[in-house]
C-alpha cells in the first residue's frame, strides 16, 4: 500500500473515531418517504403525494411497477396505481433506494464518473439481490433490492474526502485501496445514522467477508452472493474466489457449480431486475 494511501486511510479513520467525518444525509425525498412508511395507516394517495413531489422518483417507479419481472397486465402510467400494485412497503423501500442516486454526483469530473461507476455497480448488484431473494428465500425482495442498493455507500464520503485532496485524486491506485478498505466500516456508520434495519446495518462490512457464516440465508448472503455472480467472467479479484468455499451459496438453496446465468429463466430475470432499476 501506498505511503498516501497510508496516509489518508489514517486521517479518515481518526475522523471516524473522533466523529469528525461529515457522514451522508439522506435525500429530503427519502426522510419524507421514510417518515410517511411510518404511520401505519397511510393511504395510497398520501404517499402518492410525498413521492409525486419528484418526479424523476415518480417515474422510475412507474418503471419499476411496467417491468417484465412483475408481469403487469396492462402498462401503468399513474403512480397512485403504481403503489397499488407494488404495496405501500415495497414502494417505500424502493423509493429511499433510488432516491439516493442523486447523491453520486460530484462537481469533479473525475469524482462524478467514479460515482456514477459505483452507483451503476449497486444498481446491478440490487437487480441480481432481487431476483435471488424472490427465488431462493423468503426474505423481502423490496429490502434485498434496498440492501443491493445501499452495500457501497461508505464510498461516498471517501470520494467527497478525495475531492478536496488532489494527491489522493490523482492516484487511482491509492484511491481505490483507500475505498476497499475502509469502505465497509463507513458504510455500516452511516446505515446505523439512517437508522435502517438492523439486517441491512451490517451488508457493507460483511458481505465481503466470504468466510462468514449464519445460522439461516439473511440479507449479507443475498448480497455477498449477487456481488461474485456480477464478477463472473471478469478480471475482477472476487471472480477468482472458489465459490464452494463461500457457505452463502448452501443458506440460499444454490449449487455453487451451477452459474445461474445457465439457467435462461433466471439469466433472463436478473437482466429484467437491472433494467428496472437503471434510471
Amino acid at each position: 500500500m501506498s505511503k498516501l494511501a497510508e496516509k489518508v486511510q489514517a486521517e479518515l479513520i481518526q475522523a471516524i473515531e473522533n466523529d469528525e467525518l461529515v457522514l451522508p444525509t439522506l435525500p429530503e425525498v427519502a426522510l419524507r418517504v421514510r417518515e410517511a412508511a411510518e404511520d401505519p395507516d397511510i393511504s395510497i394517495q398520501a404517499l402518492s403525494k410525498v413521492i409525486g413531489n419528484d418526479a424523476a422518483l415518480s417515474a422510475r417507479i412507474i418503471k419499476v411497477v411496467n417491468s417484465p419481472l412483475l408481469r403487469t397486465s396492462r402498462e401503468i402510467t399513474d403512480l397512485q396505481t403504481a403503489i397499488g400494485r407494488l404495496g405501500i412497503n415495497y414502494t417505500c423501500n424502493l423509493a429511499v433506494g433510488l432516491a439516493m442516486e442523486q447523491m453520486f454526483q460530484a462537481t469533479s469530473d473525475v469524482v462524478d464518473r467514479k460515482m456514477r461507476e459505483v452507483w451503476n455497480k449497486s444498481t446491478e448488484i440490487a437487480g441480481i439481490c432481487h431476483v435471488l431473494c424472490k427465488h431462493y428465500t423468503r426474505l423481502m425482495p423490496d429490502q434485498a433490492t434496498l440492501a443491493g442498493l445501499v452495500h457501497q455507500i461508505g464510498v461516498l464520503p471517501i470520494l467527497t474526502y478525495a475531492e478536496e485532496n488532489d494527491a489522493l485524486l490523482a492516484d487511482s491506485i491509492s484511491l481505490n485501496h483507500v475505498i476497499e478498505r475502509i469502505h465497509p466500516i463507513l458504510g455500516d456508520r452511516i446505515l446505523s445514522a439512517w437508522e435502517f434495519p438492523e439486517q441491512i446495518r451490517q451488508v457493507p462490512s460483511q458481505h465481503l467477508d466470504f468466510a462468514r457464516d449464519s445460522a439461516k440465508a439473511d440479507y449479507v448472503d443475498i448480497v455477498q452472493v449477487a456481488t461474485l455472480q456480477s464478477y463472473l467472467g471478469t478480471q475482477h479479484p472476487y471472480a477468482q474466489i472458489d465459490w464452494s468455499q463461500v457457505s452463502a451459496f448452501a443458506r440460499l438453496g444454490l449449487d455453487p457449480s451451477q452459474p445461474t446465468d445457465e439457467d435462461e429463466d433466471l439469466s433472463d430475470a436478473m437482466e429484467a431486475a437491472m433494467s428496472m432499476l437503471q434510471g
